[in-house]
């Protein structure tokens, strides 16, 4: 048996037996056995069939898939400074791989043989011999050899800034720390004022307390803080982040930016969007910014009335780093809705197990925890997924915890394995929720309690996958379809019958009470076209990124003149979006940003059906997982939809949702 850890064939990740010097040549042996594989696929004498070239090509690779599968996740989710280093090799080595592959004349012709024979084949088979083929005409497959090379070089350095770019965001944020006095930590809750003492304890500070910029500590001060100096100050620090100094990203987004557009023009498109955006529901970049704008038309005058009424409240401009705390002020006078004083109500454990039930209760599965299952860290889980039949839909690992210089902010769902038939898959849901404190469980915001749900959609799209092929299984799907589960999830949030199933003070066992609900529903469409406008800052970034047709020159410029039709407030000199914007430079998102407007579309609508037959209809449920969850990437998105709702979704149930009119 091979002694790497890496590529004996486990059934579960042996976390504990991996090294970090283990991946590399792990790496290596996995793509020059991928390689041997791809070469028995060209030297077959046999006339190419779906069976010896498609099917063969889609099994090539599985140890590469097991090494990469979990190196990956856990370099998000739990890296030290070794691993990042190793990621960089790792990065080229598989962008060489990949473009080998790709760029592989006599492979291609195979492919394309089978592609042109147009052979009896199901569904499923059909869509994965579209995607195959497009896979390599799309990657330069068709290009002459000296394009081909330029290409190959361009894919190796678009891994390399990618890389480094997530990198740098990580390094950079890892680094910050906003010391407080003993005067300033007014108005702040009780775990995060131990939360920074401890903090400023462990690095022996002067300062009796110390922030860091981890996400919930960032926007609750925002929205708690009465300080408005301090929380101009730390604005200015967290929207100034990567722009200079040894983790700036400036240079490295421009370059992406210009590859991108480079190896668009060499396949034929006017720009890296017009090439990226074919395959997905909106097909062109007029598609997405059909929709962009028809959002931008609906809520502009719906912010301009928020801004107005919230002006009026707090007696001053509206500022961005004033905005959190006198909305929230606001909201709570509206609504008598804090979502801080509600964290009571949310121990995460207890929320866990609500959001789990839900699934229960409309798909009828069952997670169950498994203490003899290995992980990465004492803070994940694992819990085992089962069928109503019993049969084993998969396992999934929680990490719901912060874990400074090693960990990517925000959330996330992967995969440590991929369904394929009745291979099952592994799935990892990550979090950067509260710690529990030494008297104190992690406590929720209802936001919080939006996201778990929201990244257990992604998870319940993987682990309900019934594809016989990993590479249309679950989540890989069109970009702008990817959210729609993951989005309907959060639909519940403001559900009575779901929050009365969970919701409890964790010291007193008092439900959640009714009035409270009626509340959080009142206040759900409290700044909904502040939120709808935050959103189509993004998509206007991203789509004018991806849309250049020169090299950008001046990065501050460029971004200031792509947000103006949609900025909320102009930029403070210093900040930016563009060099912290992860998901588009460097997690698959670019020319796809539009998609989570998309699928609110999509959640919306889908959403409207459960509300007319009821929340927890079974019937309409089992639709919703036959038609979307179950069938992955194996059809186009748009017929799938259309056999679960009936008719393409219509945006009307959006705006009602929202509070405005179509």
């Amino acid at each position: 048996m091979n002694k790497n850890p890496l590529l004996n064939n486990f059934s579960l990740p042996p976390f504990s037996a991996i090294r970090v010097e283990d991946y590399i040549p792990a790496v290596k042996e996995g793509i020059s056995k991928a390689l041997a594989e791809v070469d028995d696929i060209v030297n077959n004498p046999e006339p190419p069939t779906f069976e010896n070239t498609i099917e063969a090509l889609e099994r090539t690779g599985a140890d590469l898939d097991r090494v990469l599968g979990v190196f990956y996740p856990l370099l998000s989710a739990d890296a030290d400074e070794q691993m990042m280093e190793a990621s960089l090799e790792i990065s080229a080595l598989t962008s060489d791989f990949s473009t080998r592959i790709s760029l592989n004349r006599l492979l291609f012709e195979r492919v394309k043989a089978v592609y042109e024979l147009k052979p009896e084949l199901n569904t499923e088979q059909s869509t994965l011999l579209e995607k195959t083929y497009l896979g390599f005409s799309r990657s330069g497959a068709d290009l002459p050899e000296d394009q081909r090379k330029r290409f190959a070089e361009i894919s190796a350095r678009l891994s390399e800034l990618t890389t480094r770019f997530s990198q740098n965001v990580k390094k950079e944020l890892a680094g910050y720390r906003f010391p407080l006095t003993e005067n300033q930590i007014e108005g702040l809750p009780q775990w995060l004022i131990d939360q920074a003492a401890e903090t400023a304890r462990a690095e022996d500070s002067d300062a009796p307390y110390l922030l860091t910029l981890d996400q919930p500590v960032y926007m609750t001060f925002m929205r708690l803080s009465p300080f408005n100096e301090l929380r101009h100050q730390l604005y200015l620090l967290y929207s100034s982040r990567n722009r200079a100094g040894q983790y700036s990203n400036i240079e490295v987004m421009k370059e992406i930016a210009a590859l991108r557009l480079e190896m668009a023009r060499m396949l034929g498109f006017k720009s890296f969007a017009d090439y990226k955006l074919v395959r997905t529901m909106a097909q062109t970049p007029a598609g997405v910014m059909d929709l962009l704008e028809k959002l931008r038309m609906a809520y502009r005058p719906a912010l301009d009335r928020e801004l107005d009424e919230l002006k009026s409240f707090a007696g001053e401009e509206i500022t961005p780093w004033n905005y959190s705390y006198h909305a929230n002020r606001l909201r709570k006078q509206l609504h008598n809705f804090d979502e801080e004083e509600l964290r009571p109500y949310f121990e995460l454990s207890a929320v866990v197990s609500g959001v789990f039930s839900l699934a229960e209760r409309l798909y009828g599965i069952r997670l169950s925890p498994r203490n003899d299952i290995e992980t990465y860290h004492p803070d994940v889980k694992v819990f085992e997924a089962t069928d109503a039949d019993g049969s084993i839909l998969g396992l999934l690992y929680t990490d719901f915890f912060p874990r400074a210089g090693r960990k990517s902010p925000g959330a996330w769902m992967t995969e440590f394995r991929e369904a394929s038939g009745a291979v099952r898959p592994l799935v990892n849901i990550v979090m950067n929720f509260t710690k529990p404190g030494a008297d104190r469980p992690s406590l929720l915001t209802p936001g919080e309690v939006g996201t778990l749900l929201h990244e257990f959609g992604h998870a319940l799209h993987a682990l309900l996958t019934r594809v016989g092929y990993q590479s249309l299984s679950g989540t890989n799907v069109f970009r702008d379809f990817v959210e729609l589960p993951s989005q309907f999830n959060e639909n519940f949030l403001t559900e009575p019958e779901f929050l009365n199933s969970f919701a409890r003070h964790y010291q007193t066992a008092e439900p959640l009470p009714a009035e409270t609900i009626q509340r959080m529903k009142d206040a759900a469409n409290f700044g909904a076209a502040y939120a709808c406008m935050r959103q189509l800052n993004f998509g206007y970034l991203d789509m004018a990124w991806h849309s250049i047709t020169e090299p950008v020159s001046d990065a501050d410029a460029f971004e200031r003149e792509a947000i103006d039709p949609v900025k909320i407030f102009p930029a403070p000199a210093g900040t930016m979006i563009s060099p912290t914007f992860s998901h588009i430079f460097a997690g698959g998102y670019a020319a796809g940003y539009y998609s989570y407007k998309w699928a609110e579309v999509l959640d919306a609508d889908a959403f409207s059906l459960f509300q007319e037959k009821g929340i927890f209809d079974r019937e309409t449920a089992m639709k919703f997982r036959r038609e979307i969850l179950e069938r992955g990437g194996s059809e186009h998105p748009a017929l799938l939809y259309k056999r679960f709702r009936g008719r393409d979704a219509e945006i009307k149930a959006l705006l009602s949702r929202d509070g405005l009119s179509d």
